[in-house]
């Protein structure tokens, strides 16, 4: 039930993990890694149909993060470069970041049939002459082959696939949030990634203070970044609301953060020196 909260790549790499201990409220919350692990062991079982194309280097991750912000960690595990961007009803203006899904295709000699995992981490704002379409990193697309015919798969150019939604799983990660370099005292803003289960998020809130009764809704600034513009000093500790956007389940992270308010003052004053 581990959490990390590191600092955005843009400044010095800060575990804030010293400042950081989550309680599980086992009334109302799930293990902190995971929303609603157990959906697509029993349901979803069947495949729909759907088209996809690739981008990028032919061996690489399409781009670096894309449209959700998970930066250059997509070419390294657990992402392996196995992401995709995805069409508009896969994306859903960044509310899809983080869904996993499988991949396969039948449909072309050099299709091997077995199943590929990918993450969405990207958009494709024109993918829009099917009504879900997937397009895969280099990497991704090239899984579904055979052996040895990743190229000629490539080569085949738009193909028609089978995919369905699986939860995703992380295993050795932490459900993590890397601190945007704006935030302040007023401002919290943050990117989160690497939460099993249904992988996507609809809504986060935050509230202040364990005495304290108010959620305040966070709104999603871009991709996975969600943001909290509370106009005035905001007070440690903070707990935080995760709700997943596939299946409406909610994790709750009770913490003690007292100093986080005061190592982004830090980083700022580095920043600018």
């Amino acid at each position: 039930m581990a959490l990390a909260f590191q600092q955005h790549s843009l400044l010095p790499i800060f575990t804030l993990l010293a400042f950081l201990s989550l309680l599980l409220n086992p009334s109302s919350c799930f293990n902190p890694k995971h929303l609603n692990v157990s959906k697509y062991q029993s349901d979803n079982s069947d495949w729909s149909p759907a088209g996809a194309t690739w981008y990028g280097s032919s061996t690489g991750a399409g781009s670096d993060g894309g449209a959700c912000g998970y930066g250059g960690g997509v070419e390294e595990e657990p992402f392996s470069s196995k992401v995709s961007a995805g069409g508009p009803s896969l994306y859903k203006s960044g509310k899809g970041c983080g869904a996993c899904y499988q991949v396969k295709c039948t449909s072309n000699k050099a299709c091997s049939g077995a199943p590929v995992t990918v993450a969405i981490t990207d958009e494709c704002p024109g993918c829009t002459s099917e009504s879900v379409h997937f397009d895969l990193s280099g990497t991704a697309f090239g899984a579904m082959a055979i052996s040895g015919q990743a190229d000629q798969l490539r080569n085949a150019g738009v193909l028609q696939i089978q995919y369905k939604r699986v939860q995703c799983n992380y295993p050795g990660k932490t459900l993590t949030f890397r601190v945007d370099s704006g935030s302040n005292p007023n401002y919290f803003a943050s990117l989160i990634e690497y939460g099993d289960g249904d992988g996507d998020l609809g809504a986060v809130d935050l509230k202040q203070a364990l005495d304290q009764d108010s959620w305040h809704p966070m709104d999603q600034s871009w991709g996975a970044v969600w943001k909290l513009d509370f106009g005035s000093a905001l007070k440690a500790p903070f707990s935080i609301r995760l709700t997943s956007g596939e299946s409406g389940e909610t994790v709750l992270l009770v913490g003690t953060l007292a100093r986080l308010i005061d190592q982004l003052l830090i980083f700022e004053t580095e920043l600018d020196a």
